[in-house]
């Protein structure tokens, strides 16, 4: 039995996106303008003289904790918008109590990610799906990177091909969205944030009627 179907998934994504769409809009764009200007905060480190080189280094510094704090509300408010849609406000995508635990779960999660494509695709793939829900873990229960990264191996335990397949229609959806003159992407990533949210709230659910953990990966 596939508990997270694509259909039902993206459907429940898009009954909770039009409740509120006009705010989902804004806050996408709002996202897009931060993460914009954050990525040209370091973009003249190369062009620098030396005499300005410290100060394009700062900016650097500060537009990459920008970027992760943006991750990290972006993941807050979805979260919110699952539980309560009706009560989001832009302030929900400041969220920055778990900075450090979140960098360090990102950067092991990456360089595992990394090193699985290195070695065959198949593997880095694997781990990816594995380790999805890793930053959802520190921000909704507040986890250090370790115990996160054991839970998210817990509850994606035996779904995996599900949640490949989910993956695969996500990305479909968001080519649609592209492809429509790229201003369909400001519904698609609204929309597939809030599907991979309720993914994770079922998948955690699901998982707490298990009682052991398996020792084996799928």
């Amino acid at each position: 039995m596939n508990i997270i179907a694509p259909g039902s998934m993206i459907r429940f994504g898009w009954e909770t996106f039009k409740k509120r769409a006009w705010f989902f809009i804004g806050i996408e764009l709002l996202i897009i303008v931060a993460t914009q200007v954050a990525s040209q905060m370091g973009a003249y480190v190369n062009k620098a003289s030396s005499a300005m080189l410290v100060l394009a280094l700062a900016g650097l510094f500060v537009g990459l904790v920008i970027q992760i704090l943006v991750k990290m509300g972006t993941i807050s408010l979805f979260l919110k918008a699952h539980e309560s849609v009706e009560s989001l406000t832009v302030s929900d995508l400041w969220a920055p109590a778990y900075f450090w635990s979140y960098l360090l779960a990102s950067l092991v999660v990456g360089l595992m990610r990394v090193g699985g494509l290195i070695l065959l695709i198949i593997p880095g793939i694997i781990f990816a799906i594995r380790y999805m829900f890793v930053p959802y873990l520190v921000i909704d229960r507040g986890l250090g990177f370790r115990k996160a990264m054991k839970e998210s191996r817990r509850i994606t335990y035996g779904h995996k091909w599900q949640l490949l397949g989910l993956l695969g229609v996500l990305g479909l959806f968001n080519l649609v969205g592209l492809l429509a003159l790229v201003v369909g992407l400001l519904v698609t990533i609204p929309v597939t944030a809030l599907t991979v949210v309720h993914v994770y709230r079922i998948l955690e659910h699901s998982a707490s009627e298990i009682v052991p953990t398996p020792v084996a990966t799928a």
